[in-house]
């Protein structure tokens, strides 16, 4: 199957759109895009990996499905489009990064430019169906996105992963703590982070002091 996605990905993954699942989850995709209004766009679908090739990979932020309201998702994971107010996990993330680099809270949400440094911003499930949360979990995305994590976790070293939350903790088994820097915290929306476990945990530091440590160009969060 000849997907549209950038080149070094579509070589890592090129086993994974060979498979049944994909083609049984393109179909699934085509019909609901086909039957109702869905996010993203269809051609920001696979935006995280077009932004972040697979070689330049430095830090991975995994979110578990697209915003769902109009107008947010652009396929990056807790990132909206130029000129949407920020949803209250993005509002949450802005403040510890500021509280912990003294960064001053940006005037957009779109994360694109931690993108292009570096930061795979994954959503699990990358549609959804608008209004509905979770809508799209079982059409079979988080096999492929689940792929997409062992072959950065088998063939890459040095790479932070950030772990927001239980769904994505739960992504941890496949990360050699050994080779990478495994960051678990609550996740960043209001109902998790006001109860303790996601201020004051200095994760955006750690990241930029780990890259740094094995050489690598920190990220400007």
């Amino acid at each position: 199957m000849d997907v549209k996605i950038e080149s070094s990905w579509k070589t890592h993954l090129q086993e994974e759109f060979e498979k049944p699942y994909f083609a049984q989850l393109v179909k699934s995709v085509h019909n609901e895009y086909a039957s109702g209004i869905c996010y993203p766009p269809g051609r920001f679908i696979f935006n995280a990996f077009n932004q972040t090739p697979f070689d330049q990979v430095k830090v991975v932020i995994l979110g578990q499905d697209p915003y769902h309201e109009p107008g947010q998702a652009h396929g990056l994971s807790f990132s909206v489009q130029e000129g949407v107010s920020f949803p209250p996990s993005l509002q949450n993330i802005f403040k510890e990064i500021s509280d912990d680099l003294g960064a001053p809270v940006p005037p957009s949400g779109d994360l694109t430019r931690w993108a292009q440094q570096g930061v795979l911003l994954l959503n699990a499930t990358l549609t959804v169906r608008a209004h509905q949360a979770n809508s799209h979990a079982t059409l079979g995305w988080q096999q492929f996105t689940d792929a997409a994590i062992r072959a950065l976790a088998t063939q890459r070293e040095n790479i932070v992963y950030m772990l927001w939350g239980g769904f994505a903790r739960g992504k941890a088994y496949m990360i050699d703590k050994n080779r990478n820097l495994v960051l678990e915290s609550v996740h960043p929306s209001p109902l998790s982070a006001n109860r303790g476990g996601w201020f004051g945990q200095h994760q955006f530091s750690r990241c930029n002091t780990y890259l740094q440590e094995h050489g690598i160009q920190p990220i400007i969060w």
